[in-house]
């Protein structure tokens, strides 16, 4: 029987490919603090211990307001590039071949920084990091669900000047009282544009914002999507037609949507035939990145190397890469396969 550091040591040489992650939500909290020092920005917590001793949430809004208050610390070109750099540092570290990060700039506006302070870094970190080792990155620009449709179209508009740089569109932010159906013009102009489209769906809300997901945005992947368990119709339409569910494991676990791993019903998901790919989300903030994910899922769940290995593979015919780029990935994970046998 395979010991727990053998089946880790297995995982962490898995090459991987991540989809859901918010890059606010990977600042460190000794990141957190010296920004803030640098950039005189008042903080309620003096040390890396107050920070997470307040990750304790009681639901997705009172992470939110963590979050954005994290985030306040970020403004120049120097702040946003080191936040994608040690991000992607973590992926090299973690063997995340391919990464789809989700960036807000309405996050930023209300600290008054503009799209180029922000496009800047983040694209002297990416092209950085694909010359030193070949990190494979794309953007999503996510748009903030609390916040109107119109701010949103405006926010389209303005970013004309980077969009080679954006593969998709998001929703994120608070999911309850902002139905998909409040986004349905931002989403037929990004369509038209050539945007790629995923929302956050059935995370906190019910199984019919995942329908309106798909009907009314016309979304190629469901963020989360795990509530959809409860709905059987729903659950049949997305094995048949194979749209990914991005899970974030211990996201779910943190903001209260499951109380406990053991409970969580990601493999209940995965044998019903679903596309379902394994996340981190906010991973500063939910207790580990991408790896430790799968180590607890690993723990609790008793996630085989079988099932690691479907969810991985899922990860990659998911991503919004060339098909050409899917299947040498899937190419390099039966080579570490057979190699590790």
């Amino acid at each position: 029987m395979q010991s727990r550091q053998d089946w880790q040591k297995w995982l962490t040489g898995l090459p991987k490919c991540e989809l859901h992650l918010h890059i606010d939500g990977s600042l460190q909290p000794e990141r957190l603090l010296k920004l803030a020092k640098k950039n005189l920005v008042a903080l309620p917590y003096h040390s890396v211990e107050e920070i997470e001793a307040a990750y304790d949430f009681e639901n997705l809004q009172s992470f939110l307001d963590l979050y954005y208050l994290g985030a306040s610390v970020l403004r120049d070109e120097e702040d946003f590039y080191h936040l994608m750099r040690d991000y992607l540092l973590k992926c090299r570290e973690q063997n995340i071949v391919h990464t789809e990060v989700m960036v807000e700039p309405q996050t930023y506006f209300p600290q008054g920084v503009s799209l180029q302070t922000m496009m800047s870094g983040f694209e002297s970190a990416i092209q950085e990091s694909r010359k030193d080792w070949g990190q494979s990155t794309l953007m999503i620009l996510s748009f903030l669900r609390h916040l109107s449709e119109d701010e949103a179209l405006a926010l389209l508009k303005d970013v004309d000047p980077y969009r080679e740089h954006f593969v998709a569109i998001g929703l994120a932010s608070s999911e309850m009282e902002h139905p998909p159906e409040k986004f349905a013009r931002l989403y037929a102009q990004a369509q038209e544009q050539g945007y790629r489209r995923i929302a956050h769906a059935g995370e906190e809300g019910p199984p019919s914002y995942v329908w309106g997901a798909l009907d009314l945005l016309k979304v190629h992947r469901i963020d989360h999507g795990v509530r959809s368990a409860e709905d059987q119709e729903l659950m049949q339409r997305l094995a048949e037609e194979q749209v990914p569910l991005t899970v974030c494991p211990l996201s779910n676990i943190r903001l209260c949507v499951f109380p406990e791993m053991k409970q969580h019903n990601l493999l209940q998901l995965l044998d019903a035939g679903l596309c379902v790919t394994v996340n981190s989300d906010d991973p500063a903030y939910f207790g580990g990145y991408l790896n430790e994910n799968f180590f607890a899922l690993h723990q609790d769940l008793d996630l085989t190397q079988e099932q690691a290995l479907r969810l991985v593979q899922n990860g990659f015919n998911a991503s919004f890469l060339p098909q050409a780029e899917v299947q040498r990935h899937l190419q390099a994970l039966e080579e570490y396969i057979a190699a590790t046998a």
